[in-house]
């Protein structure tokens, strides 16, 4: 169910049902961002934050999409403070966390890298905070049927979870980068050497199958430390303002 403001009113036999107003592109686009902001630093950004994430130098005009959203319900402004903005209606339950979930590991490490990212946020899922592991966790969407060695199916989305090399174990499935390519590998250790050994045919011909490492020289993106899976073809529709 889409992010709606809740009625003034309740809506009663002699009163017209109100009807949640249209967003605008930019308008849910800054909406989604905000609840992610949010819900990553506990508190709301700055309208010269929103303003540098979609490439907007005038606050002004930042200023005016927020007071767009604050007339149509979505949010409730406090001009007295420099971040003065309460979403209407969203919960942030402690006990769960919301994670982005990105198309591909290419996107993910586009998207997270400091600066990289412009425009829409990316869509999220709110998970139980025990499945997610430590700070950092996001989604990827599985590579076909690639991974079907190890359980993951298509369709399925894998949860990322940033580790140093030192914390990984024998038989862990890790994303890293290799050859400057982003893959999936069966991580394995023979003393102190650590090797890692793709899972099913690599992406591109330039991917190595398998590689001895470092773990001073691995590019490590993360673990895939669970998976989220649904029971039915229902394409993922996510989105940062939907509960």
């Amino acid at each position: 169910m889409r992010h709606v403001p809740k009625p003034a009113v309740p809506p009663s036999q002699n009163a017209a049902v109100r009807v949640a107003p249209r967003l605008t592109g930019v308008e849910r686009d800054i909406l989604d961002f905000m609840v992610l902001y949010l819900r990553t630093h506990t508190y709301q950004p700055s309208i010269r934050e929103i303003g540098e994430q979609f490439g907007i130098k005038s606050t002004k005009t930042v200023s005016e999409h927020l007071q767009s959203l604050a007339d149509k319900g979505f949010l409730e402004r406090d001009p007295s403070r420099s971040r003065g903005v309460r979403i209407v209606g969203l919960d942030l339950n402690p006990q769960t966390v919301t994670v982005p979930c990105y198309r591909d590991l290419d996107e993910a490490a586009d998207g997270r890298r400091s600066g990289a990212r412009r425009g829409p946020a990316p869509p999220t899922l709110s998970l139980d905070r025990q499945l997610v592991g430590g700070k950092g966790c996001f989604m990827v969407r599985c590579p076909g049927n690639r991974l079907a060695a190890v359980g993951i199916e298509d369709g399925d989305f894998l949860v990322i979870e940033p580790v140093l090399a030192e914390e990984l174990s024998a038989g862990e499935v890790v994303a890293a980068r290799l050859a400057g390519v982003h893959d999936y590998y069966r991580l394995r250790r023979n003393g102190g050497e650590m090797s890692l050994h793709a899972i099913g045919r690599p992406p591109v011909a330039a991917a190595p199958a398998s590689a001895r490492v470092k773990s001073s020289s691995l590019l490590l993106v993360g673990r895939v430390s669970a998976i989220y899976r649904r029971m039915d073809a229902a394409p993922f529709m996510g989105s940062d303002t939907t509960h």
